[in-house]
């Protein structure tokens, strides 16, 4: 048995539909083209990176998770557990966004364990892809009664199967929102694994929706708004913990969890949106300055980058604009001529960091779009 999706009420579907409303927006934006989609899309994938694992406890600065879904390696030293998990969960973040469109494709317990093993497969010691074999309960921190306990390890398979069987064909008619948040609810719950159950279960949310095919996942995954702060953690686990009840309960109520999700989308949503105001806003403003420099117009995109909070590295921007070693260094130094750039770091950890006119464009823009709070969906009725 699993958690039925509840019957949605009227405030659910306003909600839903402002969801869909904001999912519309975005697609006709994300369709045209805009040389900067690229690095806003690849900073949204870092987010769900960083985000999923900074709530395992395993973080990583901006920087980093950047380098991680550029394909790169992080620039500072960890430890190697958090190396292996970070990099580990890139790689089934970045398998389940293209397995996504398959042609062939069908919710299989082996397509989950198969995601399971990709994340944590730098520790074979914790059988990677297995279900358990024994009991399992969250404690929330040591020394600490559990907070959950998953059901008995005999139950998992039937109940993985059911659960496949049930993103497969069950309940196709409800928005993809709730299915994905359903998905996320039951896989947690069942916590199959020894280890890595938050991280699928939230990868799995996402699936769901990329699935859908309507969006691209990265801008509509609520990875990164779930670890963005202690308080929304501490929010998530408070909404799993009122729907669960302390233990596997599938009979209980779930409309309280499916609301606390549903609310997270459209918060995220109205970050991504913002995130796109912004990045047009600063381009043509960046556009601008570089003209007026001499330098070659592809250098808007070093620009750009060097005005977020990870900064641009040279590599990156040789991949992202097809470059030489030569012509990067050419571009790079004419920005820091004209003092729109500046280096910080040395060999690995070396970027440019926007400087003078560009950085204050930068931090204009971004005070005047963000100068209203996010509006809380189910504030108002």
């Amino acid at each position: 048995m699993l958690f039925r999706t509840p019957t949605l009420t009227r405030i659910d579907e306003r909600v839903l539909a402002e969801l869909e409303q904001f999912r519309g927006e975005l697609r006709h934006q994300v369709a045209e083209p805009r040389r900067w989609l690229g690095q806003l899309r690849r900073s949204l994938i870092a987010g769900a990176i960083r985000g999923s694992n900074t709530i395992e406890g395993y973080t990583v600065d901006v920087t980093d998770a950047e380098a991680v879904a550029a394909g790169e390696e992080m620039p500072t030293a960890h430890d190697a557990q958090t190396r292996a998990a970070v990099t580990g969960y890139a790689d089934a973040l970045t398998y389940m966004l293209q397995a996504a469109r398959f042609e062939v494709f069908a919710f299989h317990p082996m397509l989950l364990s198969t995601l399971h093993f990709m994340m944590l497969r730098g520790d074979l010691d914790r059988s990677p892809g297995r279900y358990r074999l024994g009991p399992i309960w969250v404690s929330g921190a040591p020394d600490n009664p559990p907070v959950y306990t998953g059901p008995d390890a005999k139950q998992v398979a039937e109940l993985m199967d059911e659960l496949c069987q049930w993103l497969q064909s069950g309940d196709l008619d409800a928005p993809a929102f709730v299915r994905a948040a359903m998905a996320h609810l039951n896989l947690v719950s069942i916590h199959p694994w020894r280890d890595g159950n938050g991280r699928m279960a939230r990868c799995l949310h996402t699936l769901v929706l990329a699935r859908q095919l309507i969006l691209a996942p990265e801008f509509s995954s609520i990875e990164e708004w779930l670890g963005s702060s202690p308080h929304n953690t501490a929010m998530y686990y408070a909404a799993l913990g009122e729907a669960q009840g302390g233990s596997f309960q599938p009979e209980r109520d779930a409309h309280s969890w499916l609301r606390f999700c549903l609310r997270a989308h459209h918060l995220q949503a109205q970050l991504v949106q913002r995130r796109l105001d912004i990045a047009a806003e600063v381009w043509r403003s960046l556009t601008d300055q570089v003209a007026s420099t001499g330098v070659s117009e592809r250098a808007v995109a070093a620009l750009y980058a060097a005005t977020r909070a990870e900064g641009a590295r040279r590599a990156t921007y040789m991949r992202d604009e097809g470059l030489t070693r030569d012509q990067a260094i050419r571009d790079l130094q004419g920005l820091k001529a004209a003092g729109l750039i500046e280096e910080a770091g040395h060999g690995r950890t070396q970027r440019y960091l926007a400087a003078g006119p560009a950085a204050h464009a930068e931090r204009t823009v971004r005070a005047a779009i963000i100068a209203q709070p996010l509006r809380d969906p189910y504030g108002t009725n």
